[in-house]
């Protein structure tokens, strides 16, 4: 093997390796929004607390793969299509943080709502929100595995659905706050974790366009389809 192809090779290895601490972190992303929303349905501290505890893991893989990707990048001096992988590398992993930190977030007002009466089956909405979020992740991190153009897009297109799950959500906790002002404090907190999950949504979306991005070299030409009109009708 000549040179060049030991370069080829090396630079191959190096991005399996981050490629592996991705499906990682991605994996404990997935657990901890299941968990997050897991604690909130049950009303169970302790797994609350382990989320929070758990986020410093999500965070300590995000520094290994800009570790791993800065050396790569100086070491490798990457161009064209393998400079595409290592940026969509970053990007991924930035998105993938911070889910992780709006699952914590979602924990931390876990521990306030228990000392409150539920607010009807909104747990139970927000744990399948949740669920709908993780299905996304996992599709959009096997069509970067797999260089899927049009499972990423699928993807784009069902954050849809939990823009829709947000309204309905949003509405129904005015409801409960226009019934009985002694509502407000815990449908406020509700609103924010379900505002967290529709946020999550949007990250996974961004992850898929990663995956648009690294097999074509361009983002998606059309907009991002969204169905929040939560803000519209704020304003």
């Amino acid at each position: 093997m000549n040179d060049k192809g030991h370069i080829a090779s090396a630079f191959d290895r190096d991005l399996e390796g981050i490629q592996a601490l991705i499906m990682k972190m991605g994996g404990l992303v997935e657990e901890q929004i299941t968990d997050a929303a897991r604690s909130l349905e049950d009303r169970d501290e302790e797994l609350a607390e382990t989320v929070r505890r758990r986020d410093e893991r999500v965070d300590s893989l995000e520094d290994q793969v800009n570790s791993e990707a800065a050396r790569v990048l100086a070491l490798r001096a990457p161009t064209a299509r393998d400079l595409r992988v290592v940026l969509s590398v970053l990007r991924i992993s930035a998105n993938l943080e911070r889910m992780g930190d709006y699952a914590k977030n979602m924990a931390k007002r876990t521990g306030v709502l228990v000392q409150m009466q539920p607010m009807g089956a909104s747990a139970s909405t927000l744990r399948r929100m949740s669920r709908a979020v993780d299905a996304m992740l996992k599709d959009a991190l096997d069509a970067y595995v797999q260089h899927d153009v049009e499972l990423a897009q699928a993807v784009r297109l069902r954050d849809q659905e939990i823009d829709q799950m947000y309204n309905a959500l949003f509405r129904e906790f005015v409801t409960y706050m226009m019934e009985d002002p002694r509502n407000i404090t815990a449908c406020m907190h509700l609103h924010f974790i379900a505002k967290n999950i529709e946020r999550m949504g949007d990250h996974v979306t961004s992850i898929a366009e990663q995956v648009v991005y690294l097999v074509t070299g361009s983002l998606p030409e059309d907009e991002r389809p969204k169905k929040d009109r939560t803000s519209v009708a704020a304003g």
